[in-house]
């Protein structure tokens, strides 16, 4: 199957959902599991960049999810990273890039408002932006 999944997560329980999905590929292949969490950060006005979380904080949770991946027997590695909002899409797929993932899986919000509309969900961006397959986990 897939030798080596990406699992991008958020703190939501579709993020679980894809946590679980990743593991179940790895599983049938004796795989290996890339975790990323991105730390996304808002440029305000003379505050400079702003984030949801600390640093400390996503290592922990991140770690967290890997620990729990290796606790099933799957190989898993956490990986953080901090960016501008709005660009997850394209940090997700360079970092599948740089793992050599033969998969991308993530959790989609389902947003289907106007929100949506305008800005287009996380998942439907990395899937047109990378010519590899990518599951969506609701």
């Amino acid at each position: 199957m897939y030798e080596r999944v990406l699992v991008a997560i958020d703190r939501s329980k579709n993020s679980e959902r894809a946590l679980d999905a990743a593991r179940e590929l790895a599983s049938l292949s004796d795989g290996e599991v890339w975790v990323l969490h991105l730390r996304e950060q808002e440029v305000i006005a003379r505050m400079g960049l702003i984030a949801d979380e600390s640093p400390e904080e996503a290592h922990l949770w991140v770690e967290s999810a890997a620990a729990e991946l290796r606790n099933a027997g799957v190989k898993a590695t956490s990986v953080i990273r901090s960016m501008i909002y709005g660009q997850a899409a394209r940090e997700i797929v360079a970092e599948a890039r740089l793992h050599n993932a033969g998969i991308i899986v993530v959790g989609s919000r389902g947003r289907r408002d106007l929100t949506g509309f305008f800005l287009g969900s996380t998942a439907h961006k990395v899937i047109h932006l990378t010519d590899g397959p990518v599951l969506v986990v609701r």
